[in-house]
């Protein structure tokens, strides 16, 4: 077996470093205490509580005070690089795929914890330290790079050095972006090559397909920890006992909103509860002064305080959860596997439905309280964002839903506009002065079931304080007020079906307060056959009906068995009995759906015949742009074009459908073929009589 020559491989980049006049930090030496703390607050590259100590450390700064961190690790060895997994992805922690052998030197267990990528390779150690920077430390970029060699020359110098340095910060989400010019030459961390080299890092940003896949692999990664969690829920008697289905959506909310991070207050640690047998100072009271400190710090209402924290109260306070057993209490231990695997995934800018993922996993063990009509369904992401830019949400909209549930459409909507504006506000000043004017003044949501407006005003501070018109209501009472003092120019809905006109009341009432924009309504399809009368007839009084889409009739993946459709408006434009209505089949989407309840979104949801390209086509048949594929056409029956009624009664697909009942020269043939078959069959019988 060859050594290592890994003391070599830091003695070449030293002295490269001395060459180019760059100050460089060894083994044993602090750049600064936030980085040194920073390291020292991290899980060890092996997974244990020691301490963090890369082979080199660099601080880059600029002349304007911008400080990165450079993070260097080597190694001596053959294929010592780096390691990436089948998607080149540097690899982290992954676990054992089985036991180990017996008397192993390191022994372990199937699903135990495996570091060995971290240890063994120069890169993937070297992103290991750079994630504990970004994690525990005030900086929000790194420089990681990895080097390694593995053959020395007659005066014991390296002769075949490798390098590969990646680029990780918290706006792209801490994947790392390659630095591809860093790897023939670190020339460019000189002094008076920082600008060009920072210009470089500035150009890195993420792809759509990127943000699309961390969306897709977070959140899988976030169904699969809720999961985990609400098994335990559902297997400890203890708690089985102690907490009614809101319970636990409140101790989920509650737990998180303590241990979330904010400006000026101090993270909740696992160890700041000491599970105290007291009344009035315990595991209970602690997260509750937390919680209160958390929306103070996210800048909600006192009202808004008051009504969470009043609501959450009662689980926290509840005397089996705060009082410790056998030293520990329940509230302490689901806190450490929040902290651990749930809060983690929250911390990014990521525009997901996150509570919404809480709310539906929640829904796989036992029925929701309040849903007895299938009120309380989760729509689907690729949903809301489909109905949201059906509806032309841009970064100049006025978005409001009246039946928010945990929010689902308005994250979406948010997502959609900050986008917008970044695609066309160039100065970095009004982009950010946009942005918070987008979170703070253009969304507005109403629900009137407390736990899961709970929910939704998580998920909006989670998208960075976009909680302020969150409201809890009955906006029945309240829509007209609501409509003076906000100027919507989008409707997005998916309403509780039990409600009047299977729940066409909130799109009247919405759309009765809107002086321009569209709606997208998600409902059953056969509140426009009749079911959501009167008020579908009112609706077009002063709104155009432009589309009607057939949804499969799986949408909810079993959480809710009903055939529904989206209808989509343009407001304050009353209907011509001659407009003609765009009618489309989309019950075949390409999408393949199951509802194992163990089993994350990648499974129980799988494109398995291009339904992101069938969704886009559909936008722009819509939007009146060039369709890019052709699964939906007038040709193939799935498009339909044609008028209705002014009665609000012929809106479904199915209504407007023909079906051709013409003999063709196929059928023809067909029914000869059975015929002749038929007669053969019978001489043959004859023939054997």
């Amino acid at each position: 077996m060859s050594r290592s020559i890994e003391e070599k491989v830091e003695e070449y980049y030293k002295a490269k470093f001395d060459e180019y006049r760059i100050r460089h930090f060894g083994k044993t030496e602090n750049v600064n205490s936030d980085i040194s703390n920073a390291l020292s607050k991290a899980e060890s590259k092996s997974g244990g509580k020691g301490n963090n100590y890369p082979d080199i450390q660099l601080l880059l700064e600029d002349n304007h005070s911008r400080r990165i961190p450079v993070i260097i690790e080597a190694k001596g060895g053959k294929n010592k690089l780096e390691k990436l997994d089948k998607n080149g992805r540097i690899v982290q922690e992954t676990v054992f795929a089985s036991d180990s052998k017996p008397n192993a030197k390191n022994p372990h267990k199937k699903g135990d914890k495996n570091y060995s990528a971290i240890t063994t390779y120069a890169t993937n150690g070297a992103l290991h330290y750079g994630k504990a920077i970004l994690k525990y430390s005030n900086y929000d970029e790194v420089l990681v790079i990895g080097v390694n060699g593995t053959t020395l020359n007659d005066s014991g110098q390296v002769i075949n050095p490798e390098c590969k340095a990646y680029y990780v910060s918290k706006k792209n989400n801490f994947v790392p972006k390659h630095v591809e010019v860093l790897d023939s030459s670190l020339v460019l961390l000189k002094k008076n090559n920082i600008n060009k080299l920072f210009q470089i890092f500035d150009n890195l940003n993420l792809t759509e397909e990127e943000i699309e896949s961390i969306k897709a692999t977070t959140e899988n990664e976030l169904e699969s920890k809720i999961k985990s969690i609400h098994q335990r829920l559902y297997d400890d008697k203890s708690l089985k006992t102690t907490l009614s289905t809101n319970d636990k959506l409140y101790v989920f909310t509650g737990l998180i909103m303590a241990g979330l991070a904010t400006n000026g207050v101090k993270r909740l640690e696992v160890s700041d509860l000491s599970s105290n047998d007291s009344e009035t100072w315990n595991d209970g009271s602690i997260v509750l002064e937390h919680i209160k400190v958390f929306l103070t710090a996210r800048h909600a209402t006192a009202d808004k305080i008051d009504l969470i924290t009043s609501l959450l109260g009662n689980v926290f306070k509840n005397k089996t959860m705060w009082q410790p057993l056998n030293g520990e209490s329940l509230i302490k231990s689901l806190f450490a596997q929040i902290s651990q695997d749930v809060i983690p995934l929250l911390e990014s800018n990521l525009h997901l439905d996150f509570t919404g993922k809480i709310l539906n996993s929640l829904s796989d063990w036992v029925s929701i309280d309040n849903d007895k009509a299938n009120d309380v369904v989760l729509t689907p992401s690729y949903v809301t964002h489909f109905m949201a830019r059906l509806a032309r949400t841009n970064k100049d909209s006025f978005v409001w839903d009246l039946a928010m549930g945990s929010g689902g459409f308005l994250v979406s909507a948010m997502d959609i506009m900050i986008k917008d504006a970044e695609s066309k506000i160039q100065d970095k000043s009004e982009l950010e002065e946009k942005i918070t004017n987008i979170k703070e003044n253009q969304l507005l949501g109403v629900e009137i079931l407390g736990n899961i407006y709970i929910l939704a005003v998580l998920n909006m501070i989670l998208m960075g304080d976009g909680s302020t018109h969150m409201y809890r209501e009955d906006s029945h009472k309240y829509y007209e007020q609501l409509g003076e003092d906000f100027p919507a120019t989008v409707f997005l809905l998916n309403p509780p079906y039990s409600a009047e006109g299977k729940g066409f009341i909130f799109v009247q009432e919405a759309l009765s307060q809107m002086t321009e924009g569209y709606a997208a309504i998600l409902i059953q399809e056969n509140a426009g056959s009749g079911n959501g009368l009167p008020y579908t007839k009112n609706i077009l009084k002063n709104n155009t009906l432009v589309a009607s889409i057939r949804m499969p009739n799986d949408l909810f993946s079993g959480r809710a068995s009903v055939q529904t459709a989206i209808y989509v408006f343009k407001v304050a434009e009353p209907h011509d009995k001659d407009n003609l209505v765009t009618f489309i089949d989309m019950s075949e989407d390409g999408y393949t759906r199951q509802n194992r309840k163990k089993s994350s979104q990648e499974v129980n949801l799988r494109n398995t015949d291009h339904a992101k390209e069938r969704y886009a086509e559909v936008e722009a048949i819509l939007l009146g742009k060039k369709p890019q594929t052709d699964y939906y056409t007038e040709k193939n029956g799935k498009v339909i074009k044609d008028s209705i009624s002014l009665e609000g009664d012929d809106w479904t697909f199915g209504q407007h459908q023909v079906i051709d009942t013409t003999p063709t020269e196929d059928d023809f043939k067909n029914v000869v073929a059975e015929y002749l078959s038929w007669k053969v069959d019978q001489l043959i019988k004859n023939d054997r009589v």
